[in-house]
């Protein structure tokens, strides 16, 4: 039998699964990155984990086909090259390479979106469905797109980046340098951002019970979250304001691609309703109906395995046409 290791490699931890060849995941270990040791350190922690992970299946290391990694960042797929990953510290890094050095097998690296999307798309929230767009909101907003199974990059690899589209509603500064990006604003940052910037401005509500002493640094998006479902209009002004500039965002990216289904996943989908009904409301404003009566939008079913699935399932394919 053939089996498959599926690697999510992410600025807090890496996360590594045995997958058979129909997108089943049998076994998973995670351990902390520790990104700032540098990039040979966790790639000798990656390599011991695959030992480990193989050890602790209890199946032969000669067993396994082939590894596919999904990390953050710009990646180039082909060369196998993590461009730049700012989470992790990483510029020019040849992860493909270094993987491969250190376990004796094939690997090939992916965006780490990406490969979520398509674990959702093969496996999840999305299949059966012949073009699925999938995006995640997290500490960012990303992207991805895919049409009869294969995965759309475009021009150097750069398509998906959903969350540097610019709004004219946002004045927030990101972190690739330009001003009013739309992850900004929508993501888990964005919304605790969004709140602690209303109540420096005098606003009042019951997150301010909450904090007691504690700094507004600390307000989260799920402490806005906690105070929507108490009724609170701070948090409930937040969350349709983010909403509706998801909306927006997403009615640019239905227009172009006319996907079958939205797939929505990351930490930020946990707000479920309190943030998609706003979304919906503005989406279906901003697109011809024929786009919005042909549409599908589902949350991610299977959370944090998508991107384990999805990198193991697609570097399996890759092996075979490099075959």
């Amino acid at each position: 039998m053939n089996y498959l290791i599926g690697m999510d490699i992410g600025g807090t931890n890496v996360v590594c699964g045995l997958v058979d060849t129909k997108g089943k995941l049998l076994h998973k270990i995670k351990q902390p990155t520790e990104a700032s040791k540098g990039s040979s350190y966790v790639f000798d922690k990656i390599g011991l984990m695959i030992e480990d992970l193989v050890l602790q299946a209890g199946i032969e290391k000669s067993q396994v086909s082939v590894i596919g990694v999904g990390t953050p960042g710009f990646i180039d797929p082909i060369k196998g090259i993590t461009l730049f990953a700012g989470n992790l510290r990483w510029t020019q890094v040849h992860t493909a390479d270094e993987i491969s050095r250190r376990t004796g097998l094939p690997v090939f690296i992916d965006n780490d979106v990406r490969m979520y999307v398509y674990g959702e798309a093969v496996c999840g929230a999305a299949r059966g469905y012949e073009h699925v767009l999938g995006i995640t909101i997290g500490t960012g907003l990303a992207a991805s797109m895919i049409n009869n199974g294969q995965l759309y990059y475009g021009g150097g690899y750069m398509a998906g980046e959903l969350g540097h589209i610019l709004m004219p509603e946002i004045s927030y500064r990101c972190g690739c340098g330009m001003t009013g990006c739309l992850e900004t604003a929508v993501s888990g940052t964005g919304i605790a951002r969004q709140a602690r910037e209303q109540l420096e401005n005098g606003r009042v509500s019951i997150m301010q019970e909450w904090l007691k002493d504690s700094s507004l640094e600390a307000l989260t998006a799920a402490d806005v979250s906690k105070a929507f479902d108490a009724g609170d209009p701070l948090a409930v002004e937040v969350m349709n304001h983010t909403g509706m500039l998801l909306g927006k965002g997403l009615a640019a990216a239905v227009t172009l691609y006319s996907p079958d289904i939205i797939v929505i996943g990351g930490g930020g989908a946990l707000a479920g309703e309190r943030l998609f009904a706003s979304m919906r409301e503005q989406l279906k404003q901003s697109v011809y109906s024929g786009y919005w009566d042909r549409l599908t939008i589902k949350t991610a079913e299977m959370l944090d395995d998508a991107g384990i699935v999805g990198s193991a399932l697609a570097a399996w394919g890759r092996l075979g046409i490099a075959r």
